[in-house]
């Protein structure tokens, strides 16, 4: 790698060694960006990579709250506000125990690269707490999400920073944290997205990532190998908002959904995936898809306490692992490849080992990055965004063509910057980070230091 490059890596490497999921996605980001500094020198000459990789601003807070059995309860929470250069920050937060500094980092950093490919004027953010909401009744997360939002209101605003939704905060917790922050702040403004339809929610937010995810793939598909997304088998992780409407895109488009899954395991159906079975069990019933098999006893569980068999095992032309980060790694990659997949797109953040995506890449594997691939709901955030500056809304239809307008001017985008740097066809990850980064960074040298 250039030298400076290297040397950037390192010195964040030796300040926070143990942020592995951190270091990892800026080694990833460093490595593609290498022939870019090479072909730039403005970007060394004004230190673009240090200022771009360390967050702008870090806050961690307390998060006290009474339980249901009249207990009080602590967590940690935090904000982590990585660059404004293009926009206000912009960026989800997410409720779940394994969330820490290193974590909301990685996703900080992968979303300044997300939205600057949006082409939507928005920096880069992310935030949560290692709070469970799983198991927690209403009442007590409601709690929660408003001793959550007594110390971050004084962070955001409508042209400062404007959190959404992410793992464990959907449009329930949503609906608690705006209430919050209205009546702290006593405005009514679209200060988070994701909001409820009947307060400044825009419609296909909730469809978005999952829809725009399978606008991006039939894209790649249709340009690289001169045949859209359909006809294909498709294995999809998950079970969450992002794979259910993913899982109904990809029916739509004339294809047949195999597998989803959730935390405790993962089911394969060989006549395809009953949507309708799925939308009740986690979106109604907020049960687990195991619960799956008294839809249809004819498919197959396979429970992760007892059953090692992985999901990305199973044959299957496109694969889209749309659960959490690290869930596909070198061995599942080799299984891809030996069962001749086409395809890998990521509607989960960083899913794929960095180990991994380079198996698939060195084996002919088209592989779109989640920064690309899963933009779609930060894109119809921003249109959210939009409407409540407007006070209007637009229908679905407009908004879910705007959406595949987006995520198709993404694909263009990263196809033409690849055959500038010279990047191979399948490698959609290296034009992906350059592109992103090259709007940010002319914004950063335009605004000085």
């Amino acid at each position: 790698m250039n030298q400076y490059v290297t040397k950037v890596y390192e010195e964040i490497e030796s300040r926070y060694p143990y942020e592995k999921e951190y270091l990892q996605a800026l080694k990833e980001i460093l490595e593609s960006l290498d022939v870019a500094v090479s072909k730039d020198k403005r970007i060394e000459e004004n230190n673009l990579l240090e200022r771009f990789v360390i967050p702008e601003r870090i806050i961690q807070f307390k998060v006290e709250r009474e339980d249901d059995n009249g207990k009080i309860q602590v967590n940690n929470g935090y904000r982590v506000q990585f660059n404004s250069a293009i926009g206000p920050y912009k960026g989800g937060l997410r409720f779940h125990p394994s969330v820490n500094l290193s974590i909301l980092k990685f996703l900080g950093l992968e979303q300044c690269l997300k939205n600057s490919l949006t082409t939507l004027p928005m920096g880069g953010a992310k935030g949560g707490s290692d709070f469970d909401p799983k198991g927690k009744s209403d009442r007590e997360i409601m709690r929660f999400c408003k001793a959550f939002m007594s110390e971050l209101y004084r962070h955001i605003g409508q042209f400062r920073d404007v959190p959404a939704g992410d793992i464990g905060v959907g449009a329930r917790e949503i609906g608690y944290l705006y209430g919050e922050y209205k009546r702290l702040t006593n405005e009514s403004v679209g200060v988070l997205t994701g909001k409820g339809i009947s307060f400044g929610g825009s419609l296909a937010r909730t469809e978005a990532t999952g829809y725009g995810l399978c606008y991006f793939t039939n894209k790649a598909l249709e340009v690289l190998t001169g045949k859209g997304f359909a006809g294909k088998t498709v294995c999809i992780s998950g079970s969450g908002n992002v794979a259910i409407f993913a899982t109904e895109k990809a029916i739509q488009l004339g294809n047949k959904v195999v597998t989803l899954s959730d935390s405790n395991g993962w089911i394969y159906d060989s006549n395809g995936i009953d949507l309708n079975a799925v939308k009740e069990i986690k979106l109604v019933k907020r049960g687990r898809i195991k619960e799956y098999l008294d839809y249809h006893k004819d498919a197959i569980y396979h429970d992760k306490a007892i059953d090692k068999t992985s999901l990305w095992s199973t044959k299957c032309d496109i694969a889209l692992p749309c659960a959490t980060q690290n869930e596909l790694n070198e061995e599942d990659a080799k299984a891809l490849v030996k069962n001749g997949v086409i395809g890998v797109f990521e509607g989960a953040n960083m899913p794929t080992t960095f180990e991994a995506y380079h198996y698939l890449l060195e084996n002919g594997v088209i592989y779109g990055p989640g920064k690309a691939a899963n933009a779609g709901g930060v894109a119809v955030s921003g249109l959210e965004m939009a409407q409540n500056s407007m006070r209007y809304s637009w229908s679905f239809e407009e908004v879910d063509k705007k959406l595949k307008d987006i995520m198709e001017g993404i694909f263009a985008n990263i196809y033409e910057t690849a055959k500038i740097y010279g990047v191979k066809a399948n490698d959609l990850i290296t034009p992906a980070n350059i592109a992103g980064f090259k709007k940010i960074a002319d914004a950063m040298i335009a605004q000085g230091f």
